[in-house]
């Protein structure tokens, strides 16, 4: 028989575990039905959404235009263009219409509530995990995902954290019923966070490892197409190594967190080493070797905008005029800014800041839609308004980085949004708060 003192610890976890999914309940569980953030269906038949000035960012913009759309790909973009018969028309006079804005960088649907461990997916065991599946952790329900939508942000790169080798980030629809049917792309880039050159044995230890990492997968990767090709005996499958297969095949970028000027240096070396894809994440130095980042053709997700300098000799616009530096330099970049689930809808005004220091307003919304596209490999679906590609685009009543701007409506994969979230909820009860009080006689004293 088990002594109730060995017992007592799995009851105290056993205890927490309960106590913190209730607190999760209560915090994210909808009072009513209409407070649900539930995806629309796809529409039957075609859509044309007629009167607004398009904003293709493939061309110039389209004064008075239609998009035309079916079952979720945008099939025309115009002024005179032939509507299908049945098709369904809504009118937006005087609107505008941008591509939905992409966030290259968050942990949207793996990071919920930080005090309750159990919401958080972000980190997995171990320091080598490149076989982890972000999308597979995706959280449907997250509360951040409605906020951020509201605010034009329609596709979140999420990806994973913690160790060496993080694992595989993932392009989300921010609509949809399940993981499965909202990821865009899986396995969009591998993400590794590079060591900290701040001591110098550490840094040589952890980039050994980071060596012997590729040196093993490289070696797998050679093995099974030698396989595959018939000419080797059947080679034991490993996830690990396996997942790591597209990276060396050119089809999948490495993803490094790097912002100290050595370590982005020292990842551009190690890249040419491995012939690997590259794209810096972070760059807080990126301006300080910028040709190098240039001629190595390495774009950069730049993490932050409205941050504070973190060494003291920086002026306090270091990371407000780090956009224009790199786009005057000619390097690649798109703005990602911070990782948090509950910041995303401040994507807009990250842009908006670099703008407001130096960087050109196209070249901000450039920086939100198309360039992480491209940088991400995702545009053939996303990041313009064209033929072919997915109908994803909000509607607003002017430019999406400026703070007074709103987002009217939104569509995803060509799903009319119910535009509800966390922050309208609230809104709508405290509003519902002050009209109850002013038609009261009677005020509380």
């Amino acid at each position: 028989m088990i002594k109730l003192s060995l017992l007592n610890p799995f009851i105290h976890r056993a205890g927490i575990a309960l106590i913190g999914f209730i607190a999760v309940y209560l915090i994210t569980a909808p009072v009513t039905t209409a407070q649900l953030q539930t995806p629309t269906p796809l529409p039957d038949g075609p859509v044309a959404i007629t009167g607004a000035t398009i904003h293709t960012l493939a061309g110039a913009p389209v004064e008075n235009g239609t998009i035309l759309y079916e079952n979720g790909i945008i099939r025309a973009i115009g002024t005179d263009i032939p509507l299908p018969e049945g098709t369904t028309v809504r009118d937006a006079s005087g609107k505008h219409i941008y591509p939905g804005l992409i966030d290259a960088w968050n942990q949207v649907g793996i990071y919920e509530i930080g005090a309750v461990n159990m919401t958080v997916d972000v980190n997995e065991q171990g320091p080598v995990n490149p076989n982890a599946m972000v999308e597979r952790a995706f959280n449907p329900e997250s509360r951040h995902i409605g906020v951020a939508r509201s605010a034009g942000v329609l596709t979140s790169v999420t990806t994973p954290g913690g160790g060496l080798v993080s694992g595989q980030s993932a392009a989300m629809m921010m609509d949809g019923w399940a993981w499965d049917e909202m990821t865009v792309k899986a396995g969009v880039a591998m993400v590794i966070n590079w060591p900290n050159p701040g001591n110098e044995r550490n840094y040589g230890n952890q980039l050994q490892e980071l060596r012997t990492t590729f040196d093993d997968a490289r070696a797998y990767y050679t093995a099974r197409k030698a396989m595959e090709a018939g000419n080797v005996p059947h080679h034991p499958y490993d996830s690990r190594w396996h997942a790591m297969m597209p990276v060396f095949a050119g089809e999948q970028p490495v993803m490094v967190s790097a912002n100290d000027v050595r370590q982005i240096q020292d990842a551009v070396t190690w890249a040419k080493e491995e012939g690997v894809k590259l794209i810096i994440l972070g760059g807080r130095d990126a301006h300080l070797v910028s040709e190098h980042l240039k001629e190595n053709d390495v774009p950069v997700l730049i993490t932050t905008v409205q941050s504070s300098p973190s060494r003291w000799w920086e002026p306090y616009y270091a990371w407000y005029e780090l956009p224009a530096r790199l786009y005057d330099a000619g390097v690649k970049f798109a703005i990602a800014g911070s990782s948090s689930a509950a910041n995303v809808n401040r994507l807009p005004f990250e842009a908006g800041t670099a703008a407001a220091f130096g960087l050109p307003v196209d070249a901000a919304l450039r920086s939100l839609t198309e360039w992480p596209a491209q940088i991400l490999g995702l545009d053939s679906m996303l990041g313009t308004l064209e033929a072919g590609k997915h109908a994803t685009f909000m509607i607003t009543d002017g430019n999406p980085i400026e703070y007074r701007t709103r987002v009217e409506q939104v569509y995803i994969f060509g799903r009319e949004s119910n535009m509800n979230d966390m922050h309208r909820q609230l809104y709508e009860k405290y509003r519902e708060k002050i009209n109850q009080q002013g038609s009261s006689s009677i005020s509380p004293r």
